[in-house]
Protein backbone atom coordinates (compact mmCIF):
# COMPACT_ATOMS: atom_id res chain seq x y z
CA UNK A 1 0.00 0.00 0.00
CA UNK A 2 1.25 3.67 -0.92
CA UNK A 3 1.32 5.55 2.56
CA UNK A 4 -0.09 9.36 1.10
CA UNK A 5 2.58 12.17 2.47
CA UNK A 6 0.04 14.97 1.33
CA UNK A 7 -2.29 17.18 3.67
CA UNK A 8 -5.05 14.94 5.37
CA UNK A 9 -2.67 11.40 4.13
CA UNK A 10 -3.40 12.22 0.25
CA UNK A 11 -1.37 10.40 -2.34
CA UNK A 12 0.66 12.58 -4.19
CA UNK A 13 3.29 11.80 -7.29
CA UNK A 14 6.18 11.63 -5.28
CA UNK A 15 4.79 9.59 -2.71
CA UNK A 16 3.93 6.77 -6.19
CA UNK A 17 7.45 7.69 -7.44
CA UNK A 18 9.29 6.35 -4.10
CA UNK A 19 7.07 3.33 -3.72
CA UNK A 20 7.56 2.20 -7.52
CA UNK A 21 11.32 2.35 -6.71
CA UNK A 22 11.29 0.57 -3.70
CA UNK A 23 9.65 -1.65 -5.32
CA UNK A 24 12.33 -2.28 -8.37
CA UNK A 25 14.74 -2.04 -5.67
CA UNK A 26 13.27 -5.43 -3.84
CA UNK A 27 12.74 -6.88 -7.30
CA UNK A 28 16.43 -6.36 -8.11
CA UNK A 29 17.92 -7.68 -4.57
CA UNK A 30 16.04 -10.77 -5.02
CA UNK A 31 16.67 -11.55 -8.57
CA UNK A 32 19.12 -14.57 -8.56
CA UNK A 33 22.74 -13.73 -10.13
CA UNK A 34 23.55 -13.65 -13.48
CA UNK A 35 25.42 -16.66 -14.93
CA UNK A 36 29.07 -15.19 -15.72
CA UNK A 37 29.20 -17.07 -19.38
CA UNK A 38 32.34 -16.31 -19.70
CA UNK A 39 33.92 -17.73 -16.76
CA UNK A 40 31.49 -20.67 -17.88
CA UNK A 41 32.97 -21.05 -21.58
CA UNK A 42 36.78 -21.11 -19.35
CA UNK A 43 35.38 -24.16 -17.13
CA UNK A 44 33.90 -26.14 -19.67
CA UNK A 45 36.92 -25.07 -21.66
CA UNK A 46 39.51 -26.71 -18.87
CA UNK A 47 37.40 -29.94 -17.92
CA UNK A 48 36.73 -30.77 -21.53
CA UNK A 49 41.06 -30.81 -22.11
CA UNK A 50 41.28 -32.33 -19.27
CA UNK A 51 39.13 -35.21 -20.28
CA UNK A 52 40.35 -35.38 -24.05
CA UNK A 53 44.13 -35.35 -22.16
CA UNK A 54 43.35 -37.54 -19.46
CA UNK A 55 40.43 -40.14 -20.43
CA UNK A 56 41.22 -42.77 -23.30
CA UNK A 57 37.83 -42.40 -24.98
CA UNK A 58 36.07 -44.80 -27.24
CA UNK A 59 32.94 -44.29 -29.36
CA UNK A 60 30.13 -46.61 -30.21
CA UNK A 61 26.86 -45.70 -32.04
CA UNK A 62 23.27 -47.67 -32.42
CA UNK A 63 20.50 -46.88 -34.38
CA UNK A 64 16.90 -47.66 -32.46
CA UNK A 65 13.96 -47.49 -33.74
CA UNK A 66 11.43 -45.31 -31.75
CA UNK A 67 8.21 -45.76 -33.64
CA UNK A 68 6.81 -47.55 -30.08
CA UNK A 69 7.68 -44.76 -28.25
CA UNK A 70 6.06 -41.94 -30.43
CA UNK A 71 3.21 -44.09 -30.53
CA UNK A 72 2.76 -44.81 -26.88
CA UNK A 73 3.46 -40.66 -26.27
CA UNK A 74 0.86 -39.49 -28.71
CA UNK A 75 -1.83 -41.78 -26.82
CA UNK A 76 -0.53 -40.65 -23.33
CA UNK A 77 -0.44 -37.17 -24.01
CA UNK A 78 -3.61 -36.99 -25.49
CA UNK A 79 -5.37 -36.34 -22.68
CA UNK A 80 -2.93 -34.02 -20.81
CA UNK A 81 -2.22 -30.15 -20.98
CA UNK A 82 0.48 -29.12 -22.96
CA UNK A 83 2.49 -28.24 -19.49
CA UNK A 84 2.76 -31.76 -18.22
CA UNK A 85 2.78 -34.12 -21.46
CA UNK A 86 5.92 -36.05 -21.84
CA UNK A 87 8.58 -35.44 -24.33
CA UNK A 88 10.96 -38.26 -26.03
CA UNK A 89 13.64 -37.03 -23.92
CA UNK A 90 11.85 -37.82 -20.71
CA UNK A 91 12.16 -41.57 -21.96
CA UNK A 92 15.54 -41.54 -23.33
CA UNK A 93 17.14 -40.29 -20.19
CA UNK A 94 14.31 -43.08 -17.96
CA UNK A 95 16.09 -45.83 -20.65
CA UNK A 96 19.68 -44.82 -19.65
CA UNK A 97 19.09 -44.20 -16.05
CA UNK A 98 17.82 -48.28 -15.85
CA UNK A 99 20.67 -49.55 -17.79
CA UNK A 100 23.21 -47.93 -16.15
CA UNK A 101 21.64 -50.05 -13.17
CA UNK A 102 22.33 -52.90 -14.70
CA UNK A 103 25.54 -51.74 -16.11
CA UNK A 104 27.41 -50.54 -13.05
CA UNK A 105 30.53 -50.26 -14.43
CA UNK A 106 29.23 -47.21 -16.86
CA UNK A 107 28.18 -45.60 -13.65
CA UNK A 108 30.06 -43.57 -11.33
CA UNK A 109 33.74 -41.89 -11.04
CA UNK A 110 37.28 -42.81 -11.94
CA UNK A 111 39.92 -41.22 -9.05
CA UNK A 112 43.50 -42.18 -7.99
CA UNK A 113 43.30 -44.41 -10.79
CA UNK A 114 40.42 -46.87 -10.02
CA UNK A 115 36.97 -46.91 -10.63
CA UNK A 116 34.55 -46.16 -8.04
CA UNK A 117 30.95 -47.36 -9.11
CA UNK A 118 28.45 -44.99 -7.22
CA UNK A 119 25.19 -46.17 -5.44
CA UNK A 120 22.43 -44.14 -7.17
CA UNK A 121 21.92 -43.16 -10.73
CA UNK A 122 21.93 -39.58 -10.94
CA UNK A 123 21.51 -38.42 -14.70
CA UNK A 124 23.61 -35.51 -15.51
CA UNK A 125 21.04 -33.88 -18.27
CA UNK A 126 23.15 -31.26 -20.23
CA UNK A 127 21.16 -28.17 -20.75
CA UNK A 128 22.43 -25.27 -23.35
CA UNK A 129 22.06 -21.80 -21.46
CA UNK A 130 20.95 -18.95 -23.55
CA UNK A 131 23.98 -16.94 -24.23
CA UNK A 132 26.52 -20.16 -24.69
CA UNK A 133 26.68 -21.38 -21.70
CA UNK A 134 26.37 -25.31 -21.13
CA UNK A 135 25.60 -26.82 -17.77
CA UNK A 136 24.50 -30.55 -17.13
CA UNK A 137 23.29 -30.80 -13.62
CA UNK A 138 21.96 -34.13 -12.05
CA UNK A 139 18.60 -35.62 -11.83
CA UNK A 140 18.50 -37.10 -8.85
CA UNK A 141 17.37 -41.14 -8.61
CA UNK A 142 16.25 -41.01 -12.17
CA UNK A 143 16.06 -44.77 -12.49
CA UNK A 144 13.21 -45.02 -9.92
CA UNK A 145 11.16 -42.10 -10.96
CA UNK A 146 8.10 -42.45 -12.91
CA UNK A 147 7.74 -41.24 -16.07
CA UNK A 148 5.21 -38.09 -15.41
CA UNK A 149 7.61 -37.14 -12.20
CA UNK A 150 10.94 -37.25 -14.18
CA UNK A 151 9.49 -35.01 -17.06
CA UNK A 152 8.58 -32.55 -14.25
CA UNK A 153 11.86 -32.75 -12.79
CA UNK A 154 13.53 -32.22 -15.72
CA UNK A 155 11.20 -29.47 -16.38
CA UNK A 156 12.00 -28.02 -13.34
CA UNK A 157 16.11 -28.25 -13.90
CA UNK A 158 15.72 -26.61 -17.07
CA UNK A 159 13.96 -23.59 -15.50
CA UNK A 160 16.42 -23.46 -12.76
CA UNK A 161 19.28 -23.47 -14.85
CA UNK A 162 18.76 -21.68 -17.36
CA UNK A 163 17.98 -18.71 -14.40
CA UNK A 164 20.79 -19.56 -12.65
CA UNK A 165 19.05 -21.29 -9.76
CA UNK A 166 21.30 -24.60 -10.20
CA UNK A 167 21.76 -26.25 -6.78
CA UNK A 168 25.37 -27.28 -5.51
CA UNK A 169 24.84 -31.17 -5.09
CA UNK A 170 23.07 -30.88 -8.77
CA UNK A 171 26.42 -29.78 -10.08
CA UNK A 172 28.83 -32.22 -8.37
CA UNK A 173 26.34 -35.24 -8.01
CA UNK A 174 25.88 -36.90 -11.67
CA UNK A 175 27.03 -40.16 -12.03
CA UNK A 176 26.69 -40.16 -15.86
CA UNK A 177 25.36 -37.50 -18.70
CA UNK A 178 23.25 -37.72 -20.95
CA UNK A 179 23.30 -34.93 -23.74
CA UNK A 180 20.65 -34.71 -27.05
CA UNK A 181 20.68 -32.47 -30.02
CA UNK A 182 17.74 -33.57 -31.55
CA UNK A 183 16.03 -30.68 -30.78
CA UNK A 184 18.74 -28.45 -33.05
CA UNK A 185 18.24 -30.94 -35.62
CA UNK A 186 21.05 -32.61 -35.45
CA UNK A 187 21.50 -36.29 -36.15
CA UNK A 188 23.92 -37.86 -34.04
CA UNK A 189 26.04 -36.29 -31.34
CA UNK A 190 29.87 -37.84 -29.76
CA UNK A 191 30.26 -36.39 -26.37
CA UNK A 192 33.21 -35.96 -24.01
CA UNK A 193 32.73 -37.28 -21.23
CA UNK A 194 32.91 -34.76 -18.25
CA UNK A 195 35.61 -36.41 -15.43
CA UNK A 196 35.56 -38.04 -13.24
CA UNK A 197 32.26 -39.55 -15.04
CA UNK A 198 33.05 -42.41 -17.20
CA UNK A 199 30.43 -42.57 -19.58
CA UNK A 200 28.03 -39.69 -21.71
CA UNK A 201 25.16 -41.00 -23.99
CA UNK A 202 24.51 -38.70 -26.85
CA UNK A 203 20.99 -39.17 -28.48
CA UNK A 204 20.04 -37.20 -32.30
CA UNK A 205 16.91 -36.29 -34.01
CA UNK A 206 14.28 -38.94 -34.81
CA UNK A 207 14.55 -39.35 -39.01
CA UNK A 208 12.17 -41.16 -40.66
CA UNK A 209 14.46 -44.49 -42.60
CA UNK A 210 13.61 -47.40 -44.58
CA UNK A 211 13.54 -50.42 -42.24
CA UNK A 212 12.91 -53.75 -42.46
CA UNK A 213 10.15 -55.09 -40.26
CA UNK A 214 8.90 -58.87 -40.91
CA UNK A 215 10.87 -59.37 -43.66
CA UNK A 216 9.92 -56.26 -45.78
CA UNK A 217 11.40 -52.58 -46.11
CA UNK A 218 9.44 -49.85 -44.89
CA UNK A 219 9.56 -46.26 -43.02
CA UNK A 220 10.08 -46.08 -39.66
CA UNK A 221 11.63 -43.06 -37.15
CA UNK A 222 14.99 -43.87 -36.43
CA UNK A 223 17.06 -42.44 -33.53
CA UNK A 224 21.22 -42.53 -33.25
CA UNK A 225 21.87 -43.35 -29.51
CA UNK A 226 26.08 -42.70 -29.31
CA UNK A 227 28.13 -43.78 -26.54
CA UNK A 228 31.59 -42.47 -25.47
CA UNK A 229 33.20 -44.82 -22.70
CA UNK A 230 36.77 -44.57 -20.58
CA UNK A 231 38.60 -47.11 -21.89
CA UNK A 232 39.99 -47.81 -18.41
CA UNK A 233 36.87 -48.88 -17.04
CA UNK A 234 34.97 -50.44 -19.63
CA UNK A 235 35.62 -51.60 -23.30
CA UNK A 236 33.52 -51.93 -26.78
CA UNK A 237 32.05 -55.16 -25.65
CA UNK A 238 30.35 -53.86 -22.40
CA UNK A 239 29.68 -50.39 -24.70
CA UNK A 240 27.61 -52.40 -27.56
CA UNK A 241 25.69 -54.00 -24.58
CA UNK A 242 24.89 -50.74 -22.60
CA UNK A 243 23.68 -49.25 -25.90
CA UNK A 244 21.45 -52.95 -26.73
CA UNK A 245 19.67 -52.62 -23.31
CA UNK A 246 18.91 -48.83 -23.86
CA UNK A 247 17.29 -49.78 -27.29
CA UNK A 248 15.81 -52.50 -25.72
CA UNK A 249 14.19 -50.48 -23.04
CA UNK A 250 12.78 -47.84 -25.67
CA UNK A 251 10.87 -50.71 -27.52
CA UNK A 252 8.21 -50.66 -24.30
CA UNK A 253 7.94 -47.36 -23.41
CA UNK A 254 4.82 -48.14 -20.77
CA UNK A 255 7.48 -49.98 -18.91
CA UNK A 256 9.74 -47.62 -18.23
Amino acid sequence: MVAGSGPDGAITSADVERSVGAAAAAAEKKRPPTLDLAAMRVAIGAAMARSKREIPHYYLEHQVEVAACEQWLAEKNAALPPDNRLLLGALTVKAVALAARRFPAFNGFYRDNKFEPAQSVHIGVAISIRGGGLAAPALHDADGLPLDELMSRMRDLIQRTRAGRIRGSEMSDPTITVSSLGERGVEALYGIIYPPQVAIVGFGKAVLRPWVIDGAVGPRSIVTATLSGDHRVTDGHAGALFLAEIGKLLQEPGKL
